[in-house]
């Protein structure tokens, strides 16, 4: 090969490379099934399912006012149901084991994006309290979905794992006439529940032992900086939003592990410290359905210790609505004394008589 055809060659290499990744990007803005770009078109079919690529989309392009939001315990909230009792347009944005860090960090990118966003239903872990403000579990994020940053987009372009996992299976569905995921199909699940299933997970025999079961200034400092460095730092920048905050309710064997362990004063107490903090927030309402006695000492509603079905979402929902569970700077001591009697003096070895 001489060397004008040499040139030539080559010049039309590069033409073909040009134009072919040229065209992907193209595929990857069009179809965009991260929603990074812009809102979701009429005419595709578009399958939710990856939440940390998938959420920050939503907080970007979607139109809502209201939002739930949680780690896995969240994902089988229906926000057609939160609709019908809220009159509200919903998005559900959960996080599977999400730390209060990153369901902060990612409420605060959706209120600086959606001035529309003025109620916000957030799951606060329970067994978060007495972590560190900023524990994760993930650690590896595409963070260039997150930021406005263009220059680091073609991780997004030209990503294999976008282009197969998420360009190609909208495309699919859009061409066999699927439809789009529902906002109440999104990260939902149908888990097994029950006796045998919850206790296939959970053995008492075999937790991790304590370093500690007392509470001091180290556990007070650490609720405090959990609830004030994640929580009341969104409550507080956004004061136009009604935050509904509400306490998960796990399982009575969620309670049988703090029993056995020894930690349940400590874990009451550090409840108390974030109960007291948030009631300082005139724009939060806050909820605790440990007195569901019915539901939490019912095994059949849970997979595990702390995992319930979406029926129990469901009564969630309800429950707000009606402000059953609502805690008040004139009831939370006496609701924290209750819990402390109750849980302190149920028969937990009952659980394992057949």
């Amino acid at each position: 090969m001489n060397q004008p055809d040499a040139r030539k060659w080559f010049i039309k290499c590069i033409l073909a490379l040009v134009v072919s990744l040229t065209f992907i990007a193209l595929v990857v803005i069009i179809v965009d099934p991260y929603f990074h770009y812009h809102k979701p078109f009429s005419f595709l079919a578009y399958r939710l399912y990856e939440e940390r690529y998938t959420n920050d989309g939503i907080s970007r392009q979607f139109d809502f006012d209201a939002m739930i939001t949680g780690s896995s315990i969240t994902q089988n909230f229906k926000p057609s149901e939160m609709d019908a009792l809220f009159e509200t347009n919903t998005v559900k944005e959960s996080f599977s084991g999400a730390g209060y860090q990153e369901l902060a960090d990612n409420l605060d990118r959706a209120l600086s994006r959606n001035k529309d966003l003025k109620l916000v239903l957030w799951a606060v872990d329970y067994n978060g309290l007495l972590r560190e403000y900023d524990w994760a579990r993930y650690e590896d994020y595409p963070a260039y979905l997150y930021d406005d940053n263009p220059l680091n987009d073609a991780s997004y372009l030209f990503n294999k794992s976008i282009f197969y996992h998420g360009v190609l299976p909208n495309i699919a569905m859009t061409l066999t006439g699927t439809p789009s995921t529902t906002m109440d199909e999104y990260s939902s699940w149908g888990m097994e529940t029950g006796l045998e299933v919850v206790l296939a997970s959970y053995d008492r025999d075999k937790l991790d032992p304590v370093d500690t079961t007392d509470f001091g200034e180290g556990e007070y400092n650490m609720v405090t900086q959990t609830i004030t460095s994640n929580i009341l730092r969104i409550v507080n920048k956004y004061p136009d939003t009604v935050f509904y905050i509400f306490y998960p309710p796990f399982s009575i064997f969620y309670w049988d592990s703090l029993n056995f362990s020894g930690t349940l004063e400590r874990q009451l107490q550090a409840e108390q410290i974030a109960t007291q903090l948030l009631l300082e927030c005139p724009n939060v309402k806050l909820y605790n359905f440990f007195d569901q006695y019915d539901v939490i000492c019912n095994a059949d509603y849970y997979s595990d210790a702390g995992h319930y079905c979406e029926e129990i979402n469901s009564r969630i929902l309800q429950w707000i609505a009606e402000d059953t569970g609502l805690v008040t700077k004139e009831n939370y001591l006496e609701k924290l004394a209750q819990e402390r009697n109750f849980y302190s003096n149920y028969d937990y070895d009952s659980l394992y008589k057949k």
